[in-house]
């Protein structure tokens, strides 16, 4: 006989961790939370500073990359997705970034009313603990943790000096009444160490009687009693198993993932799934499309002066730092290089910012060294140009109805041209600045074929051949009102044409925010908790 659970969630990411926390505060509610990945134990995922390894080797991730890319010369383009407890929050790079409140009320003015900031905000707020405090903008006492990056490096002070030469403001809190402006970047991290969605929802509330969690287990289908979801196939430790849900089934899996098991069920644009040969449980033609996700380009300087990281890298110090962030929360491996971010604009015509500066104040080919066996790395800094709110986009589309294939993922960066346009103004702010006075003691000069490209179709070339993503993809199972022909899910998240299955993840924005994503997927869960709630309430009056 199968097991029988009152909610059954597919994933445990940034949604899924929020999810089980809040629908099991309800002790008469069974949940059931499935995760293709295992724990989040590893210690690299604990320490900030080791966020960058974590990235580069590619550990506990999905291992997805795109077709080729057209306008990225060719080549395919690594779509990085956290494949562990805690999902993306779990390997992520902290950030904590909401969007801009005219992000939400855009969604309101597209038959979204739910979604206005106004509606949206108390929900930022229900999942903060702000280092500042409760107000009127930010949350005090809620399950995540964050603060303000508190690294320490004259080339970011510097940063900030020459921007402010340039007439940027600086804003002391880009989450609160206004974005606009350079500002210190504000982080996911408690006591020095990474606060995911696994920490602050999920591993708090383990103990619960009615929380069932399943890792290393992939969900190969929803199962349907007529139009009525009523479970779930997994695989775990290469046994199939089926569950029942008596209330919902709630994929909480993904941008990727989420449209891909829809599609392994049923759902989808019927010529799709007859290519496949899959029968048609509701014709949804929106399943896998409308994905975008945001280009990052990437500037690279010498730097002149020694860098903190490039001192604290050395193998003794690095693994004494490693010790006193594990143990006591304290030292250089609790932050990452870097610290700042702007939100500014490609040109005075924009409304409002397009444009992100994501600065690393560091090495991104830094590693361990001990002299004199080993050479310490080249000393430099970064930035990564970031285009908020693209036009282009892309489509998840089945490769196979085997669950363990990849599906194909077409991200189409840079297809429509007012994007380049855009970011391109956006690199030459950067370089901008890069020439300030202030700077002067810190660059040596830019590394790379940007350093001659004079030409817009040289910088061009150049970001298609070194451009990759923020990691932010989205909307491939978009929300809509009714009678929206491409809309996958309603305003309270719930399929289209089936019964009794909802999407609560990133795949579920209609477009993109401006900014970094995890802070408004578990807003998008926090709403949800209340909408699963309320529906469960009305079914037993």
């Amino acid at each position: 006989m199968a097991a029988s659970f009152d909610y059954i969630i597919v994933g445990a990411g940034s949604a899924g961790c929020t999810l089980a926390n809040r629908l099991s505060a309800d002790p008469g509610v069974r949940v059931l939370l499935i995760e293709a990945g295992g724990w989040d134990r590893h210690p690299l995922l604990k320490l900030p500073l080791g966020w960058g390894r974590v990235l580069l080797r590619r550990m506990y991730d999905w291992g997805y990359d795109t077709e080729p890319e057209p306008e990225m010369a060719g080549r395919r383009i690594e779509v990085t997705r956290g494949k562990v407890v805690g999902g993306s929050s779990s390997i992520n790079a902290m950030a904590y970034v909401r969007g801009h409140r005219a992000d939400y009320d855009r969604w309101a003015s597209r038959g979204l009313p739910a979604w206005s900031y106004d509606k949206v905000l108390p929900y930022f707020r229900r999942q903060e603990s702000w280092e500042g405090g409760a107000s009127d903008y930010r949350g005090g006492d809620g399950p995540m943790a964050i603060r303000r990056a508190r690294y320490e490096d004259p080339l970011v002070d510097a940063y900030l000096a020459a921007a402010a030469d340039a007439g940027y403001p600086f804003n002391d809190d880009y989450n609160g009444a206004s974005q606009d402006g350079f500002a210190r970047m504000q982080f996911t991290i408690r006591d020095g160490r990474r606060e995911s969605a696994a920490t602050a929802y999920l591993h708090p509330v383990l103990t619960r009687d009615n929380l069932t969690v399943q890792v290393n287990a992939l969900v190969n289908r929803i199962v349907f009693d007529g139009l009525r979801a009523v479970g779930a196939e997994y695989t775990q430790n290469g046994e199939r198993r089926l569950v029942e849900a008596e209330r919902e089934v709630i994929l909480c899996a993904g941008t990727i993932n989420s449209p891909q098991l829809l599609m392994l069920s049923g759902i989808g644009d019927p010529a799709v799934l007859a290519r496949h040969d899959i029968a048609v449980k509701a014709p949804l033609r929106g399943v896998g499309r409308n994905l975008q996700d945001h280009l990052a380009a990437l500037l690279i300087y010498n730097r002149r002066d020694e860098s903190p990281l490039l001192r604290h890298m050395r193998a003794d110090r690095l693994a004494f730092a490693a010790a006193a962030g594990l143990l006591f929360g304290k030292g250089f491996a609790t932050e990452l290089p870097g610290g700042i971010t702007a939100f500014v604009k490609s040109s005075e015509g924009e409304a409002i910012p397009d444009i992100q500066l994501l600065f690393i104040a560091g090495s991104l080919a830094a590693h361990p060294y001990l002299l004199p066996f080993s050479k310490p790395f080249a000393d430099s800094f970064a930035c990564r140009v970031v285009l908020l709110r693209p036009e282009s986009r892309g489509t998840i589309t089945l490769a196979s109805t085997n669950p363990q294939a990849h599906p194909h993922i077409r991200l189409g960066l840079l297809s429509v041209d007012a994007d380049w346009r855009k970011l391109a103004s956006g690199i030459g702010i950067f370089r901008n600045l890069a020439r300030s006075p202030r700077l002067s003691a810190h660059i040596a000069g830019e590394i790379g074929l940007i350093a001659t490209a004079s030409t817009d179709d040289e910088l061009k070339d150049y970001v298609g051949r070194t451009a990759v993503t923020a990691h932010h993809p989205c909307g491939t199972c978009r929300m809509g009102p009714p009678g929206d022909p491409d809309a996958v899910v309603d305003s309270d998240l719930r399929v289209y044409g089936v019964e009794k299955l909802r999407i609560v993840d990133a795949s579920v924005f209609p477009d993109l925010v401006g900014g970094n994503i995890n802070a408004p997927v578990i807003m998008i869960a926090e709403k949800a908790a209340d909408a699963i709630r309320a529906s469960a309430g009305k079914e037993r009056q």
